[in-house]
């Protein structure tokens, strides 16, 4: 694939991170992006950087009824999507085993049901744009922590999980639809989401680098992009013998050593 150039793009999560960082890449681009996230105000804020550019649609990706007023404001914004890039997610650890639905129910609807809520939305968008000589593209951000079970990550490895199975099976489904679905796998990136997170990070990388990758493997007309090697590959080789994980990895990071009941 060209270089993304001259494309009418979606991205959600755009307010920080890497879908900030994405917005920036891709109107320097000369690319009209259209941003989404809960935070208004840091959107009409990265508007101001290129006003001709940006169009802002301000909605929680997780909550149906702001959907369905979305799906309204996105029809005024453009009538055809050429790329649609679902970066807003949330994390919540599960400490102690505490399993308390809400706290998973906030996760699964940020980083599943948001998902899904988007592709609903844009899908008629991304046809209008298909032809003969052009795939849209729908791809969303998963998370490396899919690949094994990392302890504390219960609701939000799980959510990363299904996202990807349910990125495969709209991929299946659509093997004879001009539309090309692409699952993007990152590592550990210095966002905000982040910056709480209390245990080391390996291969931390900035929220522009990040861009970088996905953009280039978007180019590269890859359907999963994962990133960084360095430590995709080895959780992709403990996912395939999980024995190992369980015997000498998590016990090590682990902070679980008496179950508390509540």
């Amino acid at each position: 694939m060209k270089e993304i150039r001259d494309k009418n793009i979606w991205i959600t999560g755009a307010s920080s991170g890497v879908g900030r960082a994405l917005v920036e890449l891709l109107v320097s681009r000369n690319n009209f992006v259209i941003v989404s996230s809960r935070a208004r105000d840091k959107l009409l804020e990265l508007q101001k950087t290129s006003p001709s550019r940006i169009r802002v649609l301000d909605c929680d990706v997780g909550n149906d009824e702001d959907m369905a007023r979305a799906k309204i404001a996105l029809a005024e914004l453009t009538d055809q999507l050429d790329f649609v890039i679902a970066c807003a997610g949330t994390c919540e650890y599960d400490d102690d085993l505490r399993l308390d639905s809400a706290s998973y129910r906030r996760v699964f609807d940020a980083n599943f049901f948001g998902v899904v809520n988007t592709l609903r939305l844009a899908l008629p968008h991304l046809m209008r744009a298909a032809s003969p000589a052009q795939r849209p593209v729908f791809a969303a951000v998963g998370s490396l922590s899919s690949l094994v079970g990392f302890p504390r990550a219960e609701a939000y490895g799980a959510s990363k999980a299904a996202l990807g199975y349910f990125l495969d099976s709209v991929r299946a489904d659509t093997t004879r639809v001009p539309l090309r679905i692409v699952h993007i796998r990152p590592g550990f990136v210095d966002t905000p989401l982040t910056s709480s997170n209390d245990f080391s990070m390996p291969l931390l990388m900035s929220p522009e680098r990040a861009a970088e990758r996905i953009l280039a493997g978007l180019e590269a007309g890859h359907s999963q992009i994962d990133f960084p090697r360095r430590l995709s590959w080895p959780l992709r080789f403990l996912g395939c013998f999980r024995g190992l994980w369980f015997r000498f990895f998590a016990p090590k990071i682990t902070r679980i050593y008496k179950l508390r009941f509540h």
